[in-house]
Order: structure tokens, then C-alpha cells, then sequence
């Protein structure tokens, strides 16, 4: 319990060192709004890895918030970039129990490593659950596990009607017994960002985990499917609505299915918020899901 703590509390540290040192540096490499996408990306690529793109070269904001998908663009090279859930409140019932979940804070740190590669480290400081049976309460909080992902663009990262990506990523368990499995699991997946008419932007994120097994030694594969269609509303507003598939190739798991919707406010060109709510259609998953989020780039 102890080095769980500590642990946690190294990551939370490191992060927000991170986030202080780069943002500090960032802003002040990069003061003026960003605009739409970059007309001299090309040659702004061939820049070294650590200078940061001038801002007349950036791409326009985009996030992986906030619905479960993930879209096809990275950070601008030598830029950081911040997207954190500030609550996200969950019920459930399962096995004649009823679950409450809660996170409170839940950041996502990035770093643009080149022109078309940015590295990802989330790290939950804090999450806790209460379960109720019948008259018996038991409740359970700590940090929660880690996640390293590295965004790799294969096409349209400076615009395009298509973008494609491939993002590998390794879980660290950090979590204490009660709130993960305790093993490291990965895997890897494609995002797919399509234009459409009128507008309208479909992002597709197909996915394969390599997942520890719940009730003996090993491994299975699970795989993962959404489709998120997007439209903007105005300047400033987004909406969204996505239906989301998992398959677990585990013995005895079953499907899980949800629909999900979302809005964004661009608050400034850099600057982000969000909320939204996820609803079970079958499957092992919470009843009903709502969150809420901040993302900013420097």
C-alpha cells in the first residue's frame, strides 16, 4: 500500500513538473492564436526536435476529448499540450449491487516530439467507488493506473478530407489492488478522421488490447470499435454522438455496447472545455456515465 502511494504520488509530481517546465517554455515561444491548419507544415517538419514550431506554422487545436474516441492529429513539434476530465461521475448496478464511481482530475500530458509524432502520458491522481448491497456499504479510493501512448500520423496531419494514425500504448500498474488488475497490458489504435458534407466529420477508432485475465494466468485479445460523427455549431461549439462496441475474447465475457453524446466550447483558439455522457446499450458497463473536461495546447 505504501509503494502504491508513493508511486502515485512520483506520478503526480513528475506531472506536473512536466506540465509546468513545458508550458512555461512553450508560452513563450508561442504568444499569439493559433491559426487554421498550417500552409508551411512541410517545412516547418524539418526543424530540430527540441524547437518548438513558431506560431505561425501551428496547426489548428484539436483533442482526443471528449468522447472515447481518438482523432488522427499530433501536437505540434517542441508544443505541450494538457486534456484532463475535472469530474466524471458514474452508476452501475451489477450482481445485485449498486456502484457509484467518481474521478476528479484525470490529465492527459503530451509533447510534440516531431512534425508527425507526439508522445501521451495519463495519470489518475484520484479515484474512488462506493458499492452498495442490500444494507452492507464498502468503499474504495487511490490513484488509478497509467497509460504511455505514442501518436504516430501515417496521413492528413495538416488537412485533408482523410488523416489516418496508428497510437501503441502500454498501461503501468499503479493502482492499488481494489481499483486495477495489477498487470501491464497494451495494444494498438488506428484513428481515422473522415470530412464529410455540410460540415460533418466521422472519426472512426478501431482498436486491439492485449488484456491480463480476470479469473486465471495470461492473456486475451479484446477489440474495440466506434464511430463518432461531429458538427460544429457556430464558431465556438461542437457536438457529437458516438456508438461504441467492445468484444472481450475472454471466456464468459460478454459484449459491451454504449451511446454516448458530447459538447465542446473553444473557449480560445488554444483553449477548451467540454462535457458529456455516456449510456449503456448491454453489456457489463455503467448505467449511465457524466463528465466534464478542460484541454489546453501552449
Amino acid at each position: 500500500m505504501v509503494q502504491v502511494r508513493r508511486v502515485c504520488s512520483r506520478i503526480a509530481i513528475a506531472g506536473a513538473t512536466l506540465g509546468v517546465m513545458l508550458a512555461s517554455g512553450a508560452a513563450q515561444a508561442d504568444p499569439g492564436p493559433a491559426p487554421p491548419a498550417a500552409e508551411t507544415a512541410a517545412d516547418a517538419g524539418l526543424a530540430a526536435p527540441a524547437t518548438p514550431m513558431p506560431a505561425s506554422t501551428t496547426r489548428s487545436f484539436s483533442t482526443d476529448r471528449p468522447t472515447k474516441s481518438y482523432v488522427p492529429y499530433t501536437v505540434d513539434q517542441g508544443h505541450f499540450q494538457y486534456e484532463t476530465d475535472l469530474a466524471v461521475y458514474a452508476v452501475a448496478r451489477q450482481d445485485g449491487a449498486d456502484i457509484r464511481t467518481w474521478t476528479i482530475v484525470d490529465p492527459t500530458l503530451k509533447l510534440g516530439l516531431t512534425h508527425a509524432i507526439d508522445i501521451e502520458v495519463q495519470a489518475t491522481p484520484f479515484e474512488g467507488a462506493v458499492i452498495r448491497t442490500g444494507s452492507r456499504r464498502s468503499a474504495v479510493s487511490g490513484c488509478s493506473d497509467s497509460v504511455v501512448r505514442l501518436k504516430i500520423n501515417l496521413i492528413g496531419n495538416d488537412g485533408g478530407t482523410l488523416a489516418i494514425a496508428v497510437m501503441p500504448y502500454v498501461k503501468v500498474p499503479t493502482a492499488r489492488s481494489a481499483l486495477g488488475n495489477g498487470a501491464v497490458e497494451g495494444g494498438l489504435i488506428t484513428p481515422i478522421s473522415i470530412a464529410l458534407p455540410q460540415a460533418f466529420t466521422l472519426v472512426l477508432s478501431p482498436e486491439i488490447d492485449e488484456l491480463h485475465n480476470g479469473q486465471a494466468r495470461g492473456y486475451h485479445r479484446s477489440a474495440n470499435i466506434l464511430a463518432n460523427l461531429s458538427h460544429p455549431v457556430g464558431k465556438r461549439w461542437t457536438l457529437y454522438a458516438e456508438a461504441f462496441a467492445t468484444r472481450s475474447f475472454e471466456r464468459g465475457d460478454s459484449r459491451v455496447y454504449t451511446l454516448d453524446t458530447a459538447v465542446a466550447w473553444a473557449i480560445t483558439p488554444r483553449l477548451q472545455w467540454d462535457a458529456g455522457a455516456n449510456f449503456k446499450l448491454g453489456g457489463v458497463v455503467p448505467a449511465a456515465q457524466i463528465y466534464t473536461g478542460l484541454s489546453q495546447r501552449f
